[in-house]
């Protein structure tokens, strides 16, 4: 009797024991597993609290809480931050779980607007979610300022924009401040070049942009994007938007603008016992021993030479027939030698050379007689073009620009709204029109300080060009306003 007792106590423990999940009566330690799938989280931190409030009137503490909806973490806080007025000492900036503490290091001026923009710097912990352009404002008088100014700053070189810049105001009457000292406002540049400044003052400012790489906001080397404005320029409640045309000061180049084939390896110096001897170096413009119907043929030579003798060179056909009406032109570098003739398509040609037709001023030759042999290219080698350009502003002398690789291959002062070119070399280009105001067809950049000269403007073409071998390329091509 009390066997069947108990097992009617015992059997129904043992039935609830059975029931429960099996992960409940394991031993050891239990792993917690989060929840599989889901969305990820995309959404920025949201501000949920300030101390004091934003666009506070009438500041005089030294720390700005702000509190947001889940942990954040700053990124390159002072590469992001830009503080306007720009102070002498910027504020420290910690982040600490959900909230950021501003403290306040300089000292703050009377009645003035003040803004603190971090930039990309807040983001949050778990999934990096970028609280983008987060903005305090706040002001140690009655009032906040409310003018504006706004604009856009293009390279002046390719009319394309660039994100990295930055726009200063200057309150100096003196054009050596942009050098010695820093802006009384800055403002970013965005994507497409545009940007904008708000909550300034009454008066009159000093516009420049630049390329801010040191964080030093000053202009200290030609090596930086720089752009000015002719005028000084006024904030307002509607401001008109100003362009500022950035450049890189560099010197001038003779060749730019034009066709600059692809240089060949030309012979390499024999070598002796191991040891290179006093063979000449030179290479040629030929392209897999084709010539560029479009070019002349070229010698280059490293080091200048002390004589070029053309009688040591033969010039002859496949046949080896000497030929005439040709010529040989040094240029004032004395490192390329250009050979000059009307030559023939899909043909051959030999050039002969003795050991003495050219020395360097270290005494090089070529150790004996040499010969290049050559042929030109064929016309189907080449692509057909034709553009009609509808919208061209013939008072701005405008050349058309054919680019590679932000490099300028070919460029032709345009005279009418069509060109036409019955050989061209086949590839992909970017268009662009430079408005060429001193007329040498190539683009010349601005003087701040010596000539207060703006840089010369282009216009880029949104439509590639690609140019087929064997093909006419037409195309109509409508500008901008």
């Amino acid at each position: 009797m009390k066997y069947a007792s108990l097992l009617k106590i015992v059997s129904p423990f043992l039935l609830i024991i059975a029931l429960l999940p099996s992960t409940l009566v394991q031993t050891g330690c239990a792993n917690i597993v989060p929840p599989m799938g889901g969305p990820r989280d995309s959404v920025p931190p949201r501000l949920v609290h300030m101390n004091p409030r934003d666009s506070a009137k009438n500041f005089t503490g030294k720390k700005i809480v702000i509190e947001f909806d889940e942990f954040v973490q700053l990124d390159n806080v002072q590469e992001n931050l830009l503080v306007s007025p720009v102070p002498k000492v910027n504020p420290v900036i910690e982040s600490k779980l959900r909230t950021v503490t501003i403290t306040v290091k300089d000292t703050l001026q009377p009645n003035t607007t003040y803004s603190i923009d971090f930039g990309n710097a807040i983001k949050d912990i778990n999934e990096g979610n970028i609280l983008k352009n987060f903005t305090y404002l706040f002001t140690t008088g009655s009032s906040l300022d409310s003018l504006e100014l706004t604009g856009k700053v293009i390279i002046a070189e390719t009319g394309k924009t660039d994100s990295t810049l930055i726009v200063m105001l200057h309150t100096s009457q003196d054009d050596s401040a942009v050098i010695k000292e820093k802006p009384r406002y800055v403002a970013r540049v965005d994507k497409d070049g545009n940007f904008a400044f708000s909550n300034l003052p009454s008066g009159s400012f000093a516009l420049f942009a630049l390329k801010d790489e040191g964080g030093q906001r000053r202009y200290l080397s030609n090596t930086q994007l720089f752009a000015f404005a002719d005028e000084r320029v006024t904030p307002s409640t509607s401001p008109k938007p100003v362009t500022l045309y950035a450049y890189l000061e560099k010197e001038e180049e003779k060749d730019k603008g034009k066709s600059k084939p692809a240089i060949q390896p030309g012979r390499p110096a024999a070598r002796k016992n191991g040891k290179e001897n006093t063979n000449l170096r030179f290479e040629t413009n030929l392209t897999n021993n084709e010539l560029d119907l479009l070019s002349q043929f070229e010698f280059r030579f490293p080091t200048p030479l002390k004589n070029f003798d053309s009688t040591r060179v033969k010039f002859t056909d496949e046949k080896h027939e000497p030929l005439a009406n040709y010529r040989f032109t040094t240029d004032t570098s004395n490192k390329k030698v250009t050979l000059t003739y009307s030559w023939t398509e899909n043909t051959e040609y030999n050039l002969i050379l003795d050991s003495a037709f050219a020395e360097d001023t270290a005494g090089n030759r070529v150790q004996k007689l040499d010969t290049l042999s050559f042929r030109t290219k064929k016309p189907s080698d080449y692509g057909l073009v034709r553009l009609r350009l509808l919208n061209l502003d013939f008072s701005k002398n405008p050349v058309l620009q054919f680019v590679q690789n932000d490099e300028v291959k070919f460029a032709y002062p345009m005279t009418t709204r069509e060109f036409n070119a019955k050989l061209f070399v086949p590839g992909e280009y970017d268009l662009r029109i430079l408005y060429d105001d001193n007329k040498n067809g190539v683009w010349d950049a601005g003087s701040f300080f010596e000539k207060r000269r703006q840089p010369e403007k282009v216009l880029p073409i949104s439509r590639k060009l690609t140019v087929k071998a064997n093909w006419d390329n037409i195309v109509d091509i409508t500008l901008q306003k």
